[in-house]
């Protein structure tokens, strides 16, 4: 994936986006995609740029990015916590986790936290049902866990943050 620009986004990234793929309706997605892989997220800003150069209107392209999962409208956190509710967890009471990672991070599934350290996804199953209830945190599994662990593992993952180094 390529690396997420800092700044703010620009009419002359995105214009060069938009006119590299055919400047058309039907090349809307591939569009959002590459915004997303530059950005991070797809900017408003970008979404009104796109319908300017598709004549596609703002709405028809944010009901595109809503209606697929795999948009952003809003920029990841430094680590990224996919939560599982598939049915092992949820039998496991994954909602305690959720109460418990929610209230640490400041910030429920769907949302960044507000120091931007933590975004907070709800995932429809990890594929580690043995492990249940579990979270993905940056990629790495993280299963039977109980509020006060997972609890444990973000102040972990802060201490790490503050001293360059992450120990998991």
């Amino acid at each position: 994936m390529a690396s997420k620009i800092k700044e703010r986004p620009s009419f002359e990234v995105i214009d060069a986006i938009v006119h590299k793929d055919n400047v058309e309706r039907g090349a809307i997605i591939p569009i959002l995609q590459e915004i997303q892989d530059v950005y991070g997220y797809v900017p408003l800003l970008a979404i009104e740029r796109i319908a300017e150069n598709t004549g596609a209107t703002s709405g028809e392209i944010f009901g595109i990015v809503t209606f697929y999962n795999m948009f952003r409208l809003q920029p990841l956190g430094e680590n990224l916590v996919k939560v599982c509710h598939g049915t092992a967890c949820h039998l496991a009471r994954v909602d305690r986790i959720s109460k418990a990672l929610s209230l640490e991070v400041g910030a429920t599934e769907g949302q960044t936290s507000p120091d931007g350290k933590f975004t907070v996804e709800r995932v429809a199953c990890l594929g580690c049902c043995s492990l249940a209830p579990c979270v993905m945190i940056d990629g790495e599994v993280h299963g039977e866990l109980t509020p006060e662990e997972v609890r444990k593992i973000v102040v972990r993952i802060r201490e790490g943050a503050r001293k360059g180094t992450l120990e998991v």
